[in-house]
């Protein structure tokens, strides 16, 4: 019999999230403009600098799963990471937006250290983190409501992130070009996301126990993942899903920049003085909220028609309506806003259902080999976002490189019709890839309910 997880519990586990997506949102939008326009560092040497960490990084998450598998204490395997790891997170999160004295060369090697020990720290605390979903609960529909609380929170903190980011650099700074405005806004956020992963400590429980419950043999889990059809196909789709994203997230302040003309400026008050959301700033935002909604709506859709379907459903319609976005002109603002929220609510709809599919593979490993590691699974989907993030961010670099980018002037006609093509066709390329991974996904609706059945079987004859 499954034990129904209560609010309190759905609420503290999209805590977690909040806290890893208010960074990750951050860098994954502002990190190559702060290090460009900020840092002063060349838009190639950026995107090199993405791609050599984040392959390192990126291989470095399947070590964390492994660790994590083997961990033994009295608060689980999992748990104890978002304990011990909220406040490195912090601390490196803000190193990452300091901006040293130091001259070109001293600079590009701050940059790599700093960025590398960031995303470093990040799978320390996100790899175990996301592992919690396979332990918090066995039932799948069960799962499917905490994805989607996770992603709820996910989006929520990136919301956040991205409606006060730009006011606090400015607030503190006076100006989005401010060293001291960016480092002070990241202390910010760095004590909000310490007490977020405190609280998805306190909140959470591991329940699923293996049905082996033995010493793992990691070269018995290598082979069971290497073996695991399903696993393959959604880093696949994962991957070119973040890849949609990232370049998409990476460019969009330099189209609003350095490409579209007209300004819209919502006012509002914070701490007592008067701000100000640029185009930029409204263009994220509603992509944050738009997001949300994709979230709401993914798992009665999931439940009803089954989360391959909507998962090839979602990713088809973002690459037409990308597209049709490559249409709008530098004055289609309304039309630029309206498609940004559509696209984002398929974006959106497909995070809880991929991260609620790592878990049925998770289940597939076990009922196919008999034997569980659902750190290493789990790893697979950290894996999928810094590879994806890795070529998204790294293009995005070399892209703009390409195209001729030079910071804080005015772009050349072939510069801005490249940053158009970011936003558009190159994103829709990568969303189609993740359409032809997604149509091999061998985990239909009735396979994973004869697997849920007999686990349990397997399960209540143990216990």
């Amino acid at each position: 019999m499954q034990q129904k997880i209560t609010l309190r519990e759905k609420v503290g586990y999209g805590l977690g999230d909040a806290a890893s997506s208010m960074f990750w949102k951050i860098f994954s939008m502002y990190l190559l403009f702060f290090y460009t326009d900020v840092f002063g560092i060349a838009p190639a040497v950026v995107g090199t600098m993405f791609l050599i960490t984040r392959i390192w990084d990126s291989c470095f998450d399947p070590i964390v799963g492994i660790i994590a598998d083997r961990t033994k204490t009295k608060w689980g395997k999992f748990r104890p990471y978002l304990l011990w790891t909220a406040i490195p997170f912090a601390v490196i999160g803000v190193l990452t937006f300091y901006t040293p004295d130091f001259d070109e060369k001293g600079k590009i090697i701050y940059a790599y250290i700093t960025y590398s020990a960031m995303m470093m720290v990040y799978s320390l605390i996100n790899v175990p983190y996301a592992s919690l979903l396979g332990v918090i609960s066995s039932d799948r529909k069960e799962r499917n409501t905490l994805s989607s609380y996770r992603m709820v929170f996910a989006f929520g903190g990136s919301l956040l992130a991205l409606w006060l980011i730009e006011p606090l650099v400015t607030y503190f700074g006076g100006s989005l070009n401010s060293k001291t405005g960016w480092l002070a806004a990241i202390s910010v956020f760095g004590v909000i996301t310490t007490l977020f992963f405190w609280g998805c400590f306190f909140f959470t429980k591991e329940r699923v126990k293996p049905i082996i419950d033995e010493e793992n043999n990691l070269k018995q889990d290598l082979k069971d993942l290497l073996a695991n059809k399903p696993w393959w196909i959604l880093l696949g789709a994962g991957i070119a899903a973040l890849v949609f994203n990232s370049i998409r997230d990476g460019a969009a302040i330099y189209y609003f920049k350095y490409y579209i003309s007209s300004a819209v400026n919502f006012d509002f008050i914070l701490f007592g003085s008067d701000f100000h959301m640029t185009p930029t700033s409204i263009y994220l935002v509603l992509g944050q909220a738009a997001n949300i909604i994709g979230v709401i709506i993914a798992t009665p859709l999931a439940n009803n028609f089954g989360k391959k379907k909507i998962f090839f459903a979602a990713m088809s319609l973002a690459a037409v309506l990308s597209l049709i976005f490559y249409l709008f002109g530098k004055n289609d603002i309304q039309l630029i806003m309206l498609f940004q929220v559509l696209i984002s609510i398929c974006a959106g709809s497909i995070f809880p259902l991929i991260w609620s599919m790592y878990a049925d593979s998770a289940d597939y490993s076990e009922w196919k080999q008999g034997r569980r590691a659902t750190g290493l699974i789990f790893s697979a989907s950290s894996m999928s976002q810094k590879f994806g993030w890795t070529i998204g961010g790294a293009g995005t670099g070399w892209l703009l490189a390409y195209y001729g980018f030079q910071a804080n002037i005015e772009q050349t006609a072939f510069t801005q019709h490249g940053i158009q093509l970011m936003l558009s066709i190159l994103p829709a390329v990568a969303a189609v890839l993740s359409v032809i991974f997604i149509l091999f996904y061998p985990l239909s609706e009735d396979k994973l309910q004869l697997m849920e059945q007999e686990l349990n079987e397997r399960r209540n004859k143990i216990n």
